[in-house]
């Protein structure tokens, strides 16, 4: 038998001295609220105020991302205006204010704001009304608007939209464009409307002007094959917008031609056209100031939340940059377009592209919006001269990606997989035939009747099934269904058990009281029911915390439901837990067999092919399923009491005195002659080639308890165990956690913790200390060692929280640093493997 070696005595684990992270743009660790000082607040004895700096240079991610955006922005700026029938210059002044002042009072940090895409149709059909001065003063009168709704704080109002509505809304614009820019790609002049341009599209296909399709076509395959450059021009892409690349090669190339093609016309500043008061129908000036304040506004606070979204998924840029305040938003949109149809500029709104190359770029603060502005500026006043050499072709051909772009296959595909097609269709065909308001205004009614026709579809099935009832109602119950429900139940005889299981999201006052009333009528005359489902609760009492969502293959929902189904469910406790397993048996064939079948078939014909081998703790509080939101065919998942690897080795030598009770650890663990979990190590990693293997301990772990308490009462000798002393199974197990023990009373500066606080006691420490040691001993193991020698195989540490709900994922990879646990937010980066 081998002997045991002693440990070093137990000492009390000092908690780090909080320190500030070396890695940019992380909180320190510690905790980090609750009164918790922040970095760079003054400390408590300090008593003299400290001045805050009125100015502060941009720092230099702002600047290149600046340069980065004004390089997009400019011929698109240029293009926008071409495409409106607006003075050119127009687009660079909308460009400019938008970065300047939607910059500097919008609630949105990194949305850049200027001439959008979006807007064209709009604007081109008031210009076409009214002429361009008067297309100012409207723009003028949407911003005031804009500014009274941001007062008003109805931001929030504007997502109710329907998303089908703003991207068939888009879809449409987008169409407009690029049949108009065609014409102008051909060398001839669009129409006023879409189904003129289809009309003139044969003739100007006759008087095509090769020179001007030539120039065009070559601008889009540089925008199309400038992103996908191979090796180190990859590099070089990066750097450069293929805008920018686009349309300089385009011109360099017709200059050196020879070319006689029309270019861009920019006035001079002094005969800069300014804003007047529009005349004609005061009907049709509300409806323009209503058209393009919609727009505008929707468009500005959609892209806000977009970015917040973009922004979420960098964790570099999420803990500088604070989410949008749609108001503020709104109000910084509103001052922008005065400001630019005071100065003759076209309407300005958020816009994605801009705003996506500004996250891109890694902008932290306003600089970035507000510098692009000042570049657009600048170019305005100097430049003038290189970019009257543009070809309109060119610009034209760059416009016509952007409304291509627009009608997006991402997009079509969502809303077809939600049923909100028609919606989507409705308001395209709408925008491109009709116009932008009454496009939009056909998809709201729509959507509406699209939302009562799904209220009233409510499907109720009576069953009944060994003398028990069961009562399923699938959609929302409305006063619509109430009839047939009333129906339903007058048909369950007298003294009856029932359950009525409610699933849908949604149940008025009248379907309530018909149930009330019905459920105690039953109950008097000697009946039972019970009311269950995603509603069922505020049948009976106020609910006792969030409703969770129904998924289709965890319908654990049903763990509270009541056992009245029958006189199986008794007195006994093995009575109720065998309803409880009939029950759930019974649900998952109804409700989630038929919606899996197929899949499990698949399945079964092609065999198993896990992602990932999922070792954790066999707590009933962990659903591996729900927590990496997996699917049958995803996980290979290993469970035990304190998800422990046997370190390689531990079994391979087990003599007598295992079988019989007794054992002893020396070094790698207790010789138990247990080989289970190198078995399903050797299978997941050998047959089923998973690429990656996650460790997953959890918080409120009763087996890390169990060796704090049994450690603290044998004075830090749970691995020294005599051999007369017999071992229960549990505790023979229980000593493969002897090693992290050890690590736990080792060097405190290597201890693992969490990267925004600090471990709230020494049993999350251990846990923490568990899953490193766990990994430690994974890579022992020589079929892993093999493949993470081969690069093919990727090793994962993950916590989870139980009572907060939140999983936290090991870095590993900090040089000099101790091992980093980092919370996983809603929208993250894939998360890095822990290295060989």
């Amino acid at each position: 038998m081998a002997e045991a070696t002693a440990p070093s005595p137990a000492r009390t684990i000092e908690p780090p001295t909080p320190t500030t992270d070396a890695r940019p743009g992380t909180a320190p660790h510690g905790p980090s609220d609750h009164g918790s000082a922040r970095p760079g607040t003054p400390k408590p004895h300090d008593t003299a105020p400290r001045s805050r700096p009125r100015f502060r240079l941009p720092e230099a991610v702002d600047l290149s991302a600046s340069v980065s955006v004004f390089l997009i922005a400019l011929p698109l700026s240029l293009g926008i205006a071409l495409a409106t029938g607006a003075p050119l210059q127009s687009g660079l002044v909308a460009a400019a204010v938008g970065g300047l002042i939607a910059g500097r009072l919008g609630g949105s940090v990194l949305q850049v704001s200027g001439p959008a895409a979006g807007l064209t149709v709009v604007t081109a059909d008031i210009i076409q009304q009214y002429g361009w001065r008067a297309t100012c003063a409207i723009t003028v009168f949407a911003g005031v608007c804009q500014l009274g709704l941001g007062m008003l704080r109805v931001a929030r109002s504007a997502l109710a939209v329907s998303p089908a509505i703003v991207h068939g809304m888009l879809a449409g614009i987008g169409i407009t464009i690029a049949v108009a820019q065609v014409h102008i790609v051909l060398g001839g002049t669009p129409q006023s409307s879409v189904l003129d341009n289809l009309r003139g599209l044969p003739a100007q296909l006759a008087e095509t002007r090769w020179a001007a399709l030539a120039m065009s076509v070559l601008t889009l395959a540089v925008l199309y094959l400038w992103p996908k450059l191979p090796g180190r021009a990859a590099r070089l892409a990066k750097v450069l917008p293929a805008t920018l690349v686009a349309v300089t090669t385009a011109t360099l190339v017709a200059a050196l031609a020879g070319l006689s093609l029309p270019r861009v016309d920019l006035p001079s500043w002094s005969n800069h056209a300014l804003p007047a008061l529009p005349e004609g129908p005061l009907g049709g000036i509300v409806a323009g100031v209503v058209t393009i304040t919609l727009v505008t506004s929707v468009q500005s606070l959609l892209g806000a939340v977009a970015v917040d979204k973009l922004v979420a998924a960098r964790p570099e840029q999420a803990v500088r940059v604070p989410r949008s305040n749609l108001d503020r938003e709104l109000l910084g949109q509103g001052a922008a377009n005065i400001v630019s149809g005071g100065l003759g500029g076209l309407p300005v709104a958020g816009v994605a592209v801009r705003s996506t190359a500004n996250i891109n770029a890694g902008a932290v603060s306003r600089a970035s919006t507000m510098l692009h502005g000042m570049w657009v500026l600048v170019a305005a006043l100097l430049a003038v001269p290189l970019l009257q050499y543009i070809p309109l072709a060119v610009l034209a051909a760059l416009v016509m990606s952007v409304g291509i772009q627009m009608v997006n296959l991402l997009h079509i595909r969502t809303v077809t997989r939600h049923r909100e097609f028609l919606v989507y269709g409705v308001t395209t065909c709408g925008v491109v035939f009709l116009g932008v308001l009454e496009g939009v205004g056909l998809g709201i009614a729509v959507a509406v009747g699209l939302a009562l026709h799904r209220l009233s579809r409510t499907r109720i099935v009576h069953h009944e099934r060994a003398g028990h009832h069961l009562v399923h109602v699938r959609g929302q119950l409305t006063f619509l269904a109430v009839p047939r429900l009333s129906r339903t139940l007058h048909h369950v005889p007298a003294k009856a058990t029932v359950v009525v299981e409610l699933d849908g999201s949604f149940m008025d006052h009248a379907a309530f009281e018909t149930l009330q009333d019905w459920r105690t009528s039953h109950t008097a005359q000697g009946g039972a029911v019970s009311v269950t489902g995603p509603v069922g609760p505020r049948t009976t009492e106020p609910a006792a915390g969030p409703r969770v969502p129904r998924r289709l293959w965890t319908p654990w929902h049903h763990h509270r439901r009541s056992a009245a189904l029958g006189p199986v469910a008794a007195s006994t406790g093995a009575g109720r837990g065998a309803q409880r397993l009939i029950s759930g048996i019974s649900a998952f064939q109804r409700d989630t067999a038929p919606h899996m079948r197929e899949e499990l078939a698949r399945l079964a014909r092609e065999g198993q092919r896990p992602s990932q081998l999922f070792l954790t703790c066999a707590d009933s509080r962990l659903v591996t399923s729900m927590i990496t939101a997996s699917g049958p065919g995803d996980l290979f998942t290993v469970r035990n009491v304190g998800n422990l690897v046997p370190p390689p080795g531990a079994n391979a030598t087990a003599d007598a005195s295992a079988g019989s009770g007794t054992g002893s650890v020396s070094g790698a663990g207790a010789l138990s002659g247990d080989d289970s979990v190198g078995a399903a190590i050797e299978y997941a990693v050998d047959v089923l080639r998973v690429e990656s293997i996650t460790v997953c301990g959890h918080s409120g772990c009763g087996a890390m308890q169990a060796l704090l308490s049994e450690d603290e009462r044998r004075g830090g000798a749970v691995g020294d165990e005599r051999a007369d002393v017999p071992l229960s199974p549990l505790w023979r197990w229980l000593r493969y956690g002897a090693p992290s023990l050890a690590r736990l009373r080792g060097d405190a500066s290597t201890l693992p913790g969490f990267a925004r606080r600090e471990p709230a006691d020494i049993a999350e420490q251990l846990c923490l200390v568990n899953i490193v040691q766990q990994l430690d001993h994974l890579r022992g193991h020589p079929a892993v060692a093999r493949r993470l020698a081969e690069g093919s195989l990727a090793l994962h540490g993950m916590y989870f929280h139980v009572g907060e709900a939140q999983a936290y994922l090991l870095r590993e990879d900090i040089d000099g640093a101790a091992p980093v646990f980092e919370e996983v937010s809603a929208a993250q980066e894939p998360e890095r493997p822990v290295p060989a």
